[in-house]
Formats: C-alpha cells, sequence, structure tokens
C-alpha cells in the first residue's frame, strides 16, 4: 500500500493509461507465457485497477523523490554535498499494464530501462546522456571515481565500461547486454541493445528486433521484414559469438535439480534456511566501557572534527 500523503498527491484524472492496449492474442511468445505465470488468465483486472496501480505507482516514486531530497538536504548541512556523488538508479521498471502485462520479467522498455542519475556539482556539468548504460557499468565506474579518474587493474575481467567519459561529455559505447533466465522463460533469452537498435533472442521463439528510436513502443518487430534479413542474421552471429545457449539452458536445469534437493533436504526435521548470515561483531554496535566517550562523538560528528 502507498501512504495516503502520497497517494493524494494525486488524482485520478492526471494518471495516465497504458500507451499500448492489451495485445493478447497478437503478443510475442514469451509474453504469453507472463499471462499465465502471473495469472492474468485468471482475473484481468480492469481500467480502474489499472489507472490505481498506476496512482500508486507515482506515489511511490514521488516517496523516493522526497527521501533524495533529505540526502541532499543532510548532506548539505553536513557540507559534504561538494565531495559527495549520489548516484540514483533501480534494478528494473514495471510494465504497470503496458500491452496487457505487469511486473517486470521481459526486455521491453517499461520493464528493462531505469534510471540513472549523478549528481556530482563539483565534478560534472549538468547534461543529459542519450546512450545507454548497464548495471554491470557500475563497479568500473566507482573505482574510476574513487582513482582519480583511472580504473585500477583488476583481478579478474569484468564485462562493464567506466561511464566518466560519458559524465564529462565524451563519446561513449551505445550497448547494453542482457540475459533473462527467470519466471516464463523456457530456454534462455538474451538481447542486444545497440544504439537505436534492440534485438531479443530465444532458441525456442522468434526472433525480435525493434528501432526503438522510431518505434519508440515497440510496436513493430522487424525481425519479420525482408529488408532487415541481414541486420538480424548479424545480431544471430553476434549472439552465437557471446553464448552457448545450449551449455546455458543445461548449467540453468542442472542447478535447478540441486536447489530443490537442497531445498527438499533443508525441510525434513527442524528446518534451516540456507540464506546467508552474516557474523557481527557486537562490540563495534554499541556504546561500551571501552571507548572513550569523546572520541565516540567525535567520530559520529559530520562534518568531522579537526
Amino acid at each position: 500500500m502507498i501512504p495516503a500523503p502520497y497517494w493524494n498527491r494525486y488524482r485520478d484524472d492526471e494518471i495516465d493509461m497504458p500507451r499500448v492496449g492489451d495485445l493478447a492474442g497478437g503478443e510475442d511468445p514469451h509474453s504469453t507465457r507472463l499471462r499465465h505465470v502471473i495469472g492474468l488468465n485468471i482475473a484481468k483486472p480492469g481500467a480502474a485497477n489499472i489507472r490505481a496501480a498506476r496512482r500508486a505507482y507515482y506515489g511511490a516514486i514521488s516517496y523516493v523523490d522526497d527521501q533524495i531530497g533529505n540526502l541532499v538536504n543532510t548532506l548539505e548541512q553536513a557540507q559534504l554535498d561538494r565531495n559527495t556523488v549520489v548516484l540514483v538508479l533501480a534494478d528494473h521498471g514495471d510494465m504497470l499494464g503496458e500491452r496487457g502485462l505487469w511486473y517486470k520479467m521481459n526486455f521491453y522498455e517499461p520493464a528493462c530501462r531505469i534510471p540513472l542519475i549523478v549528481h556530482a556539482p563539483g565534478r560534472f556539468a549538468p547534461r543529459r546522456v542519450t546512450g545507454s548504460a548497464s548495471l554491470l557499468d557500475l563497479l568500473p565506474t566507482f573505482a574510476a571515481l574513487a582513482n582519480n579518474g583511472n580504473e585500477p587493474a583488476y583481478a579478474a575481467p569484468i564485462d562493464g565500461r567506466n561511464l566518466l567519459p560519458a559524465l564529462t561529455g565524451q563519446e561513449s559505447r551505445d550497448e547494453v547486454i542482457g540475459e533473462y533466465l527467470g519466471e516464463g522463460a523456457v530456454a534462455p533469452i538474451v538481447m542486444i541493445r545497440r544504439g537505436r537498435y534492440k534485438f531479443v533472442h530465444c532458441p525456442v521463439d522468434p526472433d525480435q528486433l525493434y528501432d526503438v528510436a522510431a518505434d519508440p513502443d515497440e510496436l513493430v518487430n522487424l525481425a519479420e521484414h525482408a529488408s532487415q534479413a541481414r541486420l538480424v542474421e548479424e545480431f544471430r552471429t553476434e549472439v552465437a559469438r557471446r553464448w552457448d545457449l545450449s551449455q546455458v539452458n543445461e548449467e540453468v536445469l542442472a542447478s535447478q535439480q540441486r536447489r530443490h534437493f537442497v531445498y527438499s533436504s533443508l525441510r525434513q526435521g527442524r528446518f534451516q534456511p540456507w540464506d546467508f548470515q552474516p557474523v557481527r561483531d557486537a562490540t563495534r554496535l554499541y556504546i561500551r566501557n571501552d571507548q572513550e566517550l569523546n572520541d565516540l562523538e567525535a567520530m559520529a560528528r559530520f562534518p568531522p572534527l579537526a
């Protein structure tokens, strides 16, 4: 539930309805499977349900926006705002009724396109970057931020790229690689987003190719057009080079078998969850008499005492 103050920031007549209506019967096979996964074949939301869900979502966004404002204000009060980089991002979007779908679990823009906002007035001038980026890019970006703009030598190869050039107005690679092996998938689903094109491939489903610049709602599957056969073949060749999808599928099934076995074993006798249990050093969690009070208060001050 969204708290009343945030629900009441909007009126029903201010809430936009989905840009793309329900495509049941004219959609891709994965979307059809998702309908079954989330129970749309059992209960279909009406217009009032859809509007209420979107209104609550906007309220939730407003709540997050307020908390970010509180964070920035606190940094200013502590005189840390000029030396702090604030990043705002999410792990996924939500279909919110677009195409008749809900939640995430696919590579359509509402589900997989997320915000990436970088606030660092002392380092970067305000600008909008049109190129795509990935969550995998955060690690090398953080490493470069902490190392005077230079990436360190990594102990193992990484897939992400440093986004500092894009933040300073330089050209950057406009590419995102995606993999989906979750709900509704009966085989690996992979995605290549490069420039204006998005290519989605699954061994058991028809290919999908969208020009997201000309067709932002992804309504025209260019993979079905003979004029794009060469581009589709280039993407398929790249998919084969990047992934051994048959091996990926076998590894996923083997992992599922192992996890089912472990789960059934843990349910015998006294149930023991297999969640990670971190070791906590209680001596560092509370005020204790082994710490000087003046030292403790000095450590808690922002900005730190000279």
